[in-house]
């Protein structure tokens, strides 16, 4: 009987088989390993997996766009060998640095293995000929701080008083032979430097105000006073120091080394943004440093802002790679995230919020790209950099802003990255110029007063 029994089942089976259709499947997976993998599931698991199947896909689910905060395609404008780059930063960034960068900014720690994973790239001093530099445009420059800043805008900014800062004062100011010695190494990541020209009672007013002093004593130059906010100064094995000449009062550069006798560097504690970069307190007691590393080419404040011009279109990117980083990880969670039965980027108010994120974003983008077209193009201007600084730094704080809101109370958590971009883009506001004394700079080129305090 339970012969029989199993036939007239086979018979019944049969009939409800479309073979054809059997047929298809078969072609596309191994039949009789699904049939075995299906066989070991319990009745609950088989009853999970049926409804999965059953279920329909709700309006709305289906045929999504990607998500992409690149809304006017900027991307085309770059050649096929420049987004080749753009695309390796953002996978080198995607795949091996986003996975570490949550537990180290919670710890304040930094992730030193990431600076391996630069060497690869060929990428520090980007703009820059000569020295074993790539000499690529500023613009690629821009885009390169975009995409590290769209995973983490302390990588970016670690990144970018390395390669730019320092780098850059040492190629703008340093004699042919500071060149030789430093910009190889730091090129290729061997040597780590640092910029240092904010002081514990001088931000803004460095340009008039610096307190660090330096004196020729025949034999050396000797450096006191103290530095602030002073990233990868924990670490660096050069930080450009700027001082006040006691004898001309000028404003000078020097080449410091981490083991010059004098020096002391300690580590910044409690901060609430950008806590994977190493900012230092920086003390210079009769710091010693031969003349040989005084930069060549600094004698006044004049040369300090042609360094600061040619990075702050950097530190605009870098707010375009905050506020990208922020609307993408948000509108992904808003996709994803379902209340009252359906993804609430459905909904219209969330709907608006992301409108305004994507038309900041695109506006910060088209920006920064036509001021690094201009800097390329040699035509790039203090007010230039100065709009670019203001601009983006106040959108990115509203992109921010809203990405945090439409993800409620998950917004808050460093797990979804909205939290950490929220908290990273008050520094960006705030170093590279206030937007007070920035607005100041495109207010006297536009009005011809300047408004500054003298």
């Amino acid at each position: 009987m339970a012969f029989f029994g199993k036939v007239k089942n086979t018979i019944n089976l049969l009939k409800n088989i479309d073979l054809d259709q059997l047929a298809k499947i078969n072609k596309q997976i191994d039949l009789a390993e699904a049939m075995k993998t299906l066989g070991n599931l319990d009745e609950n698991q088989l009853k999970g997996l049926m409804k999965m199947l059953k279920t329909k896909r709700r309006k709305g689910q289906h045929d999504l766009p990607p998500i992409d905060g690149d809304f006017y395609n900027l991307d085309l404008k770059l050649t096929p060998e420049q987004r080749d780059l753009q695309l390796k930063v953002r996978t080198l960034m995607e795949d091996e640095v986003r996975p570490l960068i949550n537990d180290h900014w919670n710890r304040a720690k930094f992730p030193f293995e990431v600076i391996e994973m630069f060497k690869k790239l060929n990428i520090a001093g980007i703009p820059y000929e000569g020295y074993g530099c790539p000499n690529l445009p500023f613009l690629m420059e821009g885009i390169i701080a975009q995409e590290i800043a769209r995973v983490d805008v302390s990588i970016s900014t670690f990144f970018g008083v390395h390669s730019g800062l320092a780098m850059g004062s040492i190629y703008l100011c340093g004699s042919e032979a500071q060149k030789e010695e430093w910009l190889p190494q730091m090129q290729k990541l061997e040597k780590i430097g640092a910029f240092g020209l904010t002081e514990p009672n001088v931000g803004s007013g460095v340009a008039g105000g610096l307190e660090t002093t330096c004196s020729f004593d025949g034999e050396n130059w000797v450096l006191n006073g103290q530095k602030k906010w002073i990233g990868n100064a924990t670490f660096a094995d050069v930080i450009v120091i700027w001082a006040r000449d006691e004898a001309t009062n000028d404003v000078k550069g020097f080449l410091v080394r981490k083991e010059n006798p004098g020096f002391k560097a300690e580590k910044m504690e409690d901060k609430m943004a950008l806590r994977i970069v190493q900012n230092a307190l920086i003390t210079l007691t009769d710091c010693k440093v031969p003349e040989s590393d005084r930069l060549k080419k600094a004698d006044s404040f004049k040369d300090t802002a042609n360094v600061l011009r040619m990075t702050r279109a950097g530190v605009a990117w870098q707010a375009v790679g905050c506020a990208r980083g922020a609307y993408e990880s948000a509108l992904k969670y808003t996709k994803k995230r379902e209340q009252f039965g359906r993804p609430i980027a459905s909904y219209q108010l969330i709907q608006d919020h992301l409108v305004e994120m994507i038309s900041n974003l695109t506006a910060m983008q088209t920006l920064c790209f036509r001021l690094s077209e201009l800097q390329d193009q040699g035509l790039l201007k203090d007010e230039h950099a100065s709009l670019a600084k203001v601009f983006c730094s106040m959108r990115m704080r509203d992109v921010v802003s809203r990405a945090r809101e439409v993800m409620g109370g998950n917004g808050i958590l460093l797990e979804y990255d909205v939290a950490r971009f929220v908290a990273d883009a008050e520094a960006i506001y705030s170093y590279e110029g206030t937007k007070e004394i920035n607005s100041l700079i495109v207010g006297r080129a536009i009005t011809g007063y300047s408004a500054f305090v003298s």
